[in-house]
């Protein structure tokens, strides 16, 4: 598939935006489809693509089907990422799978590089396990990435587990090629074509021997390389207030029932005025 024009990806970054808002109001997914269609720019494909999605939502009841028969405008990895989360027993959420797709959608639409957008997509693999072989398979059939980055892609996804994902960086950096004409001799050529720059070299290198995760933190700070949405943590989660109020009328209730078991039920508590009140009242008159 060939790289679409900016306007495209700003569409499909407020596509999947609006919808995982909505999803949030709990609005049924056929009617989001529709109600963004008319909201959408109308000189780019999208419409007609949000209409095949919704004819396959409501066949097969999963927008991955859409996605993946429209191969000419949704990349492969965004139909990749929709399905992991559409899975029966999957753990990826499908709020989160469309956060990734929004932060991917505007990557694109700005001046995006191979190698920025090839670590976004590693990293969203690698923290929700995706699964490393279909996962790499999706990457390398981006149309972003020419024939030496699809081999070597390709290459890198079997040798995960054997290699430090810093060192298949490292080596194909700007900055081994540097280290090694300090070296070996300012003649020396790479055999295989570089693909990360001097910067991303340097990160990876500090990086060896850690968790690959301090690795897209320090690309993120340095380059601005996108970061990966996560999910809220309970504690982030917020109730909406009615909801909370009802629940702590529930907990009251319990621990009355609970009290009026053990015989330990005390209502002075409710009392308008507490009986030790009215005493001191009585003798201050």
């Amino acid at each position: 598939m060939p790289q679409l024009d900016r306007e495209e990806y700003i569409e499909q970054a407020y596509f999947f935006r609006t919808f995982h808002e909505r999803l949030d109001e709990n609005l049924p997914s056929q009617e989001i489809l529709l109600s963004i269609r008319e909201e959408i720019l109308a000189t780019t494909k999208l419409p007609l693509a949000l209409d095949v999605l919704r004819d396959e939502l409501t066949h097969k009841g999963k927008l991955c089907e859409g996605m993946s028969l429209l191969g000419h405008y949704f990349a492969p990895f965004q139909a990749f990422v929709m399905a992991r989360s559409e899975e029966d027993k999957s753990k990826f959420d499908q709020r989160i799978a469309l956060q990734v797709l929004e932060r991917e959608a505007k990557y694109r639409a700005e001046t995006p590089q191979p190698a920025g957008l090839f670590v976004f997509q590693f990293e969203c693999i690698a923290r929700n396990r995706l699964g490393y072989s279909d996962g790499m398979s999706a990457i390398a059939a981006d149309p972003m990435y020419d024939t030496d980055w699809r081999d070597w892609i390709l290459k890198a996804g079997t040798q995960l587990g054997v290699v430090e994902f810093a060192d298949l960086i490292y080596y194909r950096s700007e900055a081994y090629v540097e280290e090694r004409r300090r070296t070996a001799g300012a003649e020396y050529t790479p055999s295989s074509k570089i693909l990360f720059g001097r910067q991303e070299g340097r990160i990876a290198r500090a990086n060896r021997g850690k968790d690959p995760l301090y690795l897209f933190g320090a690309l993120q700070r340095q380059l601005g390389y996108p970061a990966i949405p996560r999910a809220k943590s309970a504690r982030e989660l917020q109730l909406p207030p009615l909801l909370e109020q009802r629940l702590q009328r529930l907990e009251k209730r319990l621990q009355l029932v609970e009290a009026e078991s053990q015989g330990k039920l005390d209502l002075s508590e409710f009392y308008t005025n507490p009986p030790q009140l009215e005493a001191d009242d009585a003798t201050d008159r």
